[in-house]
Parts: structure tokens; sequence; C-alpha cells
């Protein structure tokens, strides 16, 4: 049974919430205020977290960026009243996977909730030892370097920490080196569910990789096609 932890403090939210992910099939921990919810996910092992912006003691945004300092894989889901652009990308820069806009509907909040777990169990850590299997799952391209079974990537021999949705945007473009890509692509490869075309969740993620993966570099590989998309290629 998936482990889900609803940091949220409207007790009607959290009470329709639960009740729904509980009858989908999931164990369900509640926290009412940002600091617990830190606290709580700092002290135990979730599947996935699904995290308000608005909250007592700690915002949102400021409990993301608290879980991300020790714990970069667990997949963060944003549920917030503030559904400008502006906030969305706030809380998809502190390190959040996903966001959802209130008010919802609850099979909205169910597909974010299965396409996050997917994401994060096709990235979940392999203990294989099996060199000739892992050998399979390594790719490259210039001077990056990324392994699909221990989940490390390296660029210029230094390693890159990534969250799980950057890992997954960066395994796409490696899986479709000198393709330019149009965002639609990359939504549907990555998020797996659809989203409104106005929004501008790609880029962010797209800008928030470059910073990881190019700004130190001379030899820029993540480049913007104007009109058409991006393509991972070399200078």
């Amino acid at each position: 049974m998936k482990k889900i932890i609803l940091i949220e403090d409207e007790t009607s939210v959290v009470s329709f919430i639960k009740k729904g992910l509980q009858e989908n099939g999931y164990e369900i921990s509640v926290a009412f205020d940002g600091l617990t919810g830190a606290k709580l996910v700092k002290e135990n092992d979730f599947d996935l977290v699904i995290l308000d912006i608005m909250l007592p003691e700690m915002n949102g945004l400021e409990v993301c960026k608290e879980i991300r300092k020790t714990n970069t894989h667990v997949p963060i889901l944003f549920l917030t009243a503030l559904g400008t652009s502006e906030n969305i990308v706030l809380g998809l820069e502190s390190g959040g996977d996903d966001y959802l806009v209130k008010p919802f509907k609850f099979i909205e909040l169910v597909a974010r909730v299965k396409s996050l777990l997917r994401r994060s169990n096709g990235s979940a850590s392999s203990d294989s030892d099996d060199e000739d299997v892992q050998s399979g799952h390594i790719y490259q391209f210039s001077d990056l370097s990324l392994n699909d079974y221990t989940k490390k990537v390296t660029r210029a021999g230094e390693e890159v920490s990534l969250t799980s949705t950057e890992f997954k945007l960066l395994l796409y473009f490696l899986n479709n080196p000198e393709k330019v890509i149009s965002r639609a692509e990359i939504l549907d490869a990555v998020w797996g569910v659809n989203y409104e075309m106005g929004t501008n969740v790609v880029d962010v993620y797209v800008n928030y990789l470059r910073k990881k993966v190019d700004t130190h570099e001379d030899n820029k590989l993540i480049h913007t096609v104007i009109g058409m998309g991006y393509v991972l290629k070399k200078a």
C-alpha cells in the first residue's frame, strides 16, 4: 500500500481528500501545519507528499525546500488556490513535481497522484549489481552521463543532484538526442496527464534542469528552438 502524507490546514479539504484516497487504496497521514509536515516527512518514508501552499507555521514553499534538503526523490504535489503563473513557478522551483489548482475534481487529483507514483516507481533505485544488466541503462551524451539503475547523473565527472521529475526530463532528452522536441511531447512523456498548454511548466523545468546541468559548463547541451521546443545537442 502506497503511503501518502497530506499537509493541509483546511479540515474540509483534508476530510475530502483523505476519505477519497483511502477508498482508492492509499494509506494517508495528515499534518495540519507546515512545521509538523516537514518533520513527519523527514522521519518517515512516504511515497508521495501532497502539500498546500498556504499553511500555518511554515508555508508550503518553505516546507518543500526543507524536504528537498534531505530527500530529492519523493514526489511533491502542490495544492494551491493561487493559480497564477508566478505562484506555480515558485512552487516548481522550490522543488515541487506537480501542482493542482483549487478547486479541483477528485478524479483529477487521483490522476495526478497515480502519474507521480508511476514516475517515482520508474525512478526508484535498483539494488542490482549485475554490470551487464546495468550497462544497458547507462546513457552518455558529450560529458553528461546518466545511470538509470543507480539514478546517478554526472556532468564532466561531477555528480548532479536531480529531483524525480528533473531526472525523467533529462532521461527523455537523452533518449531523443539531436531531436527537436515540442513542449506537448515533453508534457505527455514526462507528466503523462493533460495540462493546459497555456501553463509554462515545461519551460520552468527545462530552465531548472539547465541550472543544474549547463550553468557551469562552456558546452551547453540543452538548447531552445524558438517556436518549436527544445533539443539536446552539442553547441
